[in-house]
């Protein structure tokens, strides 16, 4: 007879919480989330069963997720909380403190921050060795990258545990050595916009051009060629001779654009106000969603497939 799979708890039933708990369940875990709201309790299960009809999956994994009020009852016996709360440090900080206080030892502690270093998160932490980043991907039941983030070498056991887990579920998690604002991922993404802001600002281009060439040009490599596999592909000669002309000239603004930071002022911030770098209409919108809805759907199901 297989053993049972151990418990894991997640702390937030929000826009990652559910998604991450609905991979855990399917994988066969028992998954305990905790939201002290209960307007979001109340949604978790109908959020599951969403993601199990998108995905074409059985609804078992239903049966093995719970809402919880209190954080303290949520956790208890489990081996590993996966921390996704809203990206406040305070609050982060908060959830921590009472984590260590409510589970063993031996517990992973894991926050699902996209940005804020994880030393910051665990200064309330008596034994920070436990403490480690695992930032998901938006959404977490269709994108495999999970980026592992270390503070030190006496993390390192416990990023190797998560990392075990998290591959058991079916992600792809990546070590993160440095524990640095942003990680990895979200460094060269806002990288990419820094300068995708400045040639809209400076007028070389309206922001549709920037988006075309990305998604018909080099965007549509990225995804099974990364930046440094091109780079060797083609050579690091030619790639030094670009770099000799090009870095010169990039964007190298040290704070947010001018140009972003106007566009907010204005009340134009995105697809909600109908206007941001470009203008949108309900309609509009909804098809970017749902253009990428299915995309990641049909990339998760070939996943599956392989």
């Amino acid at each position: 007879m297989a053993m049972a799979l151990p418990a894991i708890a997640v702390i937030g039933a929000g826009l990652m919480g559910h998604g991450i708990a609905y991979r855990l369940a399917a994988a066969g875990h028992e998954v305990r989330v905790q939201d002290p709201d209960p307007a979001a309790r109340q949604a978790l299960a109908g959020k599951i069963g969403d993601i199990c009809d998108l995905l074409g999956t059985s609804r078992s994994a239903l049966e093995r997720i719970s809402g919880h009020a209190d954080l303290a009852s949520a956790v208890v016996g489990v081996e590993t909380v996966i921390e996704a709360a809203p990206e406040r440090l305070e609050l982060k900080q908060s959830i921590f403190a009472a984590l260590e206080q409510a589970t063993a030892p031996g517990t992973i502690l894991a926050s699902n921050t996209s940005a804020l270093p994880i030393h910051r998160i665990a200064e309330t932490i008596g034994d920070r060795s436990r403490v480690v980043g695992a930032h998901f991907w938006n959404p977490p039941h269709l994108v495999p990258l999970v980026e592992v983030v270390l503070m030190g070498e006496a993390n390192r056991p416990a990023a190797e545990r998560i990392s075990a887990l998290l591959s058991s579920a079916g992600w792809h998690p990546v070590t993160v050595n440095r524990d640095i604002p942003g990680f990895i991922g979200n460094r060269l993404q806002h990288a990419l916009k820094r300068e995708a802001i400045a040639l809209v600002a400076a007028g070389v281009c309206d922001a549709e051009t920037i988006d075309d060439v990305v998604k018909l040009g080099f965007g549509a490599r990225l995804s099974v060629l990364g930046p440094l596999e091109q780079s060797d592909l083609v050579g690091l000669d030619l790639t030094k001779s670009i770099h000799d002309t090009l870095m010169p000239d990039l964007d190298v603004t040290a704070v947010t654009h001018p140009y972003l930071e106007a566009l907010i002022a204005k009340g134009d911030t995105g697809m909600k106000a109908g206007q941001g770098f470009r203008r949108w209409t309900p309609d509009q919108a909804e098809a970017v969603r749902q253009r990428l809805r299915e995309f990641l759907v049909s990339q998760a199901q070939s996943r599956r497939q392989l």
